[in-house]
């Protein structure tokens, strides 16, 4: 899986494809290719490694030609290697293929083709379909009735885009795996994300699962699989492609922290009446007054449910947060549950499958998402988006903070009539302060003196307890990401349960300590055990407690509102992560092994 770019139209399409890769970078790959329809053939140019390599071989003679497909890999079946980079081609060059996803069946496949005599020569599964389709080819079907049947053989999650070397006319086929169209006055586009086209068409349609894309230069036509014709609607979206660049931060990472204080601002805009302490939140009248809400997210989105779940049950509603891909294989009893997807994508395939899996047993369904028009906005009954703008690093940053304000305000939104006004307003006024509290953490920020004294460590440990464990799992998911160093995230009051036999002078804690309640107070004992073992300590803290008596450093918190002190402590951790990444010389926004839209299960 990974990027997918195909245009038909006027352009030279080596430098749309070549534009659109670059754009799709952020998502993870380890290898690239294009392949062009060059005076009736395919001329295909593919490398194992970064974009650059790619552009190196194809720069002193680039494919000429209006109609081509592109990749970047994220390897699945095979190791990166030019051989098993995309796209793949029969034995006949007929036809050249990229594919996002996983073809459950495609060892039967390859045995079957292999029987009539068909040659293979990569590991991957997505090579089965150029065969496919030259197999059906050959024995009389003109290049679209092929692709279909092609499609029609293969199961598993997929995005699949076709192109031939005798038409100007691409294929595209999806099931469980985002592909979205673009319409532009001088060509039409396909790709897995719109910022891949961004720059040359803000003009969108977004294929659904068993749809079939056709794309003409001056037309698209959008199908079922039987050949049905299908309506969509052309939708315009409301991204800049200048919210794409980097703005002259050295990393997209560093710029989405920054951008921060701008997103929270964007969340919450139009959505909060401080004066009469509502919350106004559109389109969720479908959702009811559940008795309970079940979140299911992965990774850092499930690190904001967790948040999510506890904002919920202080106040009365009982609520859980549960790994999609376990909740998929074993969900607990729905009743009257909303069950809530968080998903940044919008396309989490463990997300997808927990959704579909609640809605196949009757359950009312809520996307929390940053991308409209994505899976699991137009599958769920109703979606509330994050409004964070694109994010392009792989780690969470502003979507993370964005999604644990947007939960915060599906809370007051569902406890509408029952909560103290006083205390409702006092809470609404903390999210409003938060974008400038945000920003003060950014400026006076001592995170990269921090870095510069714990760079190199053993391990790395981040501790706290109630919504601050959920901030230390972040702290340490991010840090693990992007500076490939071993780091975990507990709960502090279980570091007596086995972590602290890891606990040396070579591992720093990072301790979240903000307030003065019995949590606290607990978290400060528990500081008091590690530096007793002579690791060095850094504490995250609003200074409500005597934690500095113990420490070895500290990253201050401004005085705020215990509801969003967490997320203040969240992104001095962003930056501790960024920092000591930056100076082990890491691949920040593209950490190895690691994809931004996690597409398969």
């Amino acid at each position: 899986m990974c990027g997918i770019i195909g245009y038909v139209g006027e352009r030279e399409a080596t430098q749309v494809l070549m534009t659109g890769l670059n754009q799709l970078e952020y998502r993870g790959y380890d290898s690239a290719g294009i392949a062009v329809r060059t005076g009736g053939n395919l001329d295909v140019r593919k490398r194992a490694g970064d974009i650059e390599t790619l552009e190196d071989a194809i720069e002193e003679n680039a494919p000429t030609g209006s109609t081509g497909i592109g990749h970047t890999r994220w390897s699945t079946h095979g190791p990166p290697t030019d051989a098993n980079a995309h796209p793949h081609t029969g034995e006949d060059g007929e036809v050249a293929v990229v594919h996002n996803g996983i073809i459950e069946n495609y060892g039967s496949l390859k045995e079957e083709l292999q029987a009539v005599g068909r040659t293979f020569t990569s590991d991957t599964d997505t090579e089965v379909i150029p065969h496919l389709i030259e197999q059906f080819i050959a024995g009389g079907a003109s290049p679209e009735r092929a692709f279909r049947e092609a499609v029609d053989r293969i199961e598993g999650s997929y995005a699949v885009v076709a192109t031939f070397a005798n038409s100007d006319v691409v294929f595209a086929a999806r099931n469980d795996s985002p592909l979205v169209v673009g319409v532009g006055g001088d060509g039409h586009y396909l790709a897995s994300d719109v910022p891949a086209f961004l720059e040359f068409t803000d003009q969108v349609v977004y294929v659904d699962d068993g749809e079939v894309v056709t794309l003409h230069s001056d037309r698209f036509e959008v199908t079922t699989t039987d050949g049905l014709p299908v309506e969509k609607s052309v939708e315009t979206v409301d991204w800049d492609v200048e919210d794409t660049g980097k703005s002259g931060f050295a990393h997209y990472m560093l710029k989405e922290i920054h951008e921060q204080p701008t997103a929270l601002r964007q969340c919450l805009s139009g959505r909060v009446n401080e004066l009469d302490g509502q919350v106004e939140l559109d389109g969720l009248e479908a959702i009811g007054q559940p008795s309970q809400v079940q979140f299911v997210a992965c990774g850092t989105s499930y690190h904001a449910a967790l948040l999510g779940a506890q904002r919920l049950r202080d106040k009365g509603i009982p609520a859980r947060a549960t790994l999609a891909s376990e909740y998929a294989v074993s969900p607990p009893p729905i009743d009257d549950s909303l069950v809530t997807g968080v998903t940044q994508s919008g396309e989490t395939a463990d997300t997808l499958a927990a959704l579909r899996e609640a809605r196949g047993r009757g359950a009312r369904t809520l996307a929390v998402t940053n991308v409209v028009g994505s899976t699991a906005a137009r599958e769920c009954d109703a979606a509330l988006y994050i409004r964070a703008g694109p994010e392009i690093g792989v780690a969470a940053t502003k979507t993370f903070t964005s999604q644990v304000v947007t939960l915060s305000l599906l809370a007051e939104y569902l406890d509408a009539g029952d909560a103290d006004g006083a205390l409702v307003r006092e809470r609404l006024r903390a999210l409003r302060d938060l974008p400038d509290l945000v920003q003060r953490v950014l400026d006076d920020s001592r995170a990269e003196e921090i870095a510069d004294e714990y760079v190199g460590s053993e391990s790395y440990f981040f501790i706290g307890r109630g919504p601050n464990r959920s901030v230390a799992l972040e702290g340490a998911l991010t840090f693990t990401e992007i500076t490939y160093e071993h780091a975990e995230g507990f709960a502090a009051g279980e570091l007596k349960h086995g972590p602290l036999a890891l606990v040396t002078d070579e591992t720093p804690v990072f301790t979240m300590v903000t307030g003065n309640d019995e949590a606290a107070r607990k978290t400060v004992s528990n500081v008091k055990e590690v530096e007793a073992r002579d690791a060095p300590v850094v504490a995250v803290t609003d200074g409500k407690t005597d934690v500095e008596d113990y420490v070895d450093d500290v990253l201050a918190l401004p005085g705020a509102h215990p509801s969003v002190l967490p997320l203040l402590a969240n992104t001095q951790l962003q930056l501790v992560a960024y920092h000591v990444a930056n100076q082990l010389g890491r691949s920040i926004d593209k950490p190895r092994n690691l994809a931004k839209s996690v597409t398969v299960e």
